[in-house]
C-alpha cells in the first residue's frame, strides 16, 4: 500500500512511501499481540518483594505457655503467624517474572500491531526532520501541525537524534524512539504512530528476517 508523506506542518509533500502488506497489512494475530504485551509488562517487574516468614523473625523460641489447661489453643512460639508481630504465612519471595518468547512470534506480534494502526487510520508518515537545538516549543509546533497536540503519540526515527529526543522528553503524551527500540506495547499504547521516511526501511528490514 502507498501512504502519502507529510511535512512537519501537516502538509502533503507530494511524495508517497510504499508500506509492504507483509508488514503493515496482515490479518492481526491477537494472541501473539497478547503474549508479547504480557512479556513486556512482566519484564518491567523487579520481583524484589520479600516478607519474613516465621523462621526469619527475631524472637524467643521459648514455649509461651503450657500445652494444656489454659482453655485456649495450644501455642509453641511467639513467632507464630497467628500472633501480632509473627511471621507471614507463605509471604512473597524474590523471583523473576520474565517470560521467554521466540523471535518469530515477537515479529508476528509487531506486524499485527502495525496492521492494527493502519486499519484504525492511526499511522502517519512524515519526512525526516531535525532541530538545530533541543526545543520543546518546536516539538509542540510539530504536534500541532500534525493535529496530535491532544493525542498520545509515538514518533519513530530511522536513527538516533538527540535534539528531537530531548525536545519531546518533557511532553507527557509524546515519545520518540528509533525503529530498533520499537515494541508491540509501545505501538499499541500510542494513540497515533508517526513514522519518519527514514524509519520505514529499517522497520521492514527488522521484521522481514
Amino acid at each position: 500500500m502507498e501512504v502519502k508523506v507529510l511535512d512537519i506542518t501537516g502538509k502533503d509533500t507530494g511524495r508517497k512511501v510504499e508500506l509492504l502488506d507483509s508488514v503493515f497489512g496482515i490479518e492481526p494475530n491477537n494472541h501473539a499481540v497478547y503474549l508479547d504485551v504480557k512479556q513486556y509488562l512482566a519484564n518491567q517487574r523487579q520481583g524484589t518483594h520479600k516478607a519474613k516468614e516465621r523462621a526469619e523473625i527475631s524472637g524467643s523460641t521459648r514455649k509461651i505457655k503450657k500445652q494444656k489447661g489454659t482453655g485456649t489453643a495450644r501455642a509453641g512460639s511467639i513467632k507464630s503467624p497467628v500472633f501480632r508481630g509473627g511471621g507471614r504465612i507463605f509471604g512473597p519471595r524474590p523471583r523473576t517474572y520474565s517470560l521467554k518468547l521466540n523471535k518469530s512470534l515477537k515479529r508476528l506480534a509487531r506486524k499485527s500491531a502495525f496492521s492494527i494502526k493502519v486499519q484504525e487510520s492511526n499511522l502517519i508518515v512524515v519526512e525526516n526532520f531535525n532541530f538545530e537545538a533541543p526545543s520543546t516549543k518546536n516539538f509542540i509546533n510539530v504536534l500541532k501541525g500534525l493535529g496530535l497536540e491532544n493525542k498520545k503519540s509515538l514518533f519513530v526515527l530511522g536513527e538516533s537524534n538527540k535534539n528531537v529526543y530531548l525536545s519531546s522528553r518533557n511532553l507527557e503524551k509524546a515519545a520518540v524512539v528509533t525503529n530498533s527500540e520499537l515494541s508491540t506495547y509501545a505501538i499499541l499504547n500510542a494513540g497515533s504512530l508517526v513514522l519518519t521516511e527514514g524509519s520505514v526501511a529499517g522497520i521492514v528490514e527488522n521484521l522481514s528476517k
